[in-house]
């Protein structure tokens, strides 16, 4: 189960970094929102694959997706 909130985690951050481009600069509110709420469950997730998984492990995979 960690694996996978690990690769949810990948995936929203992936969503994350998208959002933020396409609310250019954070002007337009349904992007902006998005990249918010995106951020939250990718960090919230990434910690709660922690529980199980090494940080070192959790952060080369987070990262390299």
């Amino acid at each position: 189960m960690f694996w996978i909130y690990l690769i949810l985690a990948g995936v929203f951050e992936v969503a994350f970094a998208s959002f933020l481009k396409l609310s250019e600069g954070l002007s337009k509110p349904i992007w902006s929102i998005l990249f918010v709420v995106c951020g939250a469950l990718s960090f919230f997730l990434l910690c709660k694959s922690l529980k199980g998984i090494p940080v070192g492990t959790a952060y080369l995979v987070w990262t390299g997706i």
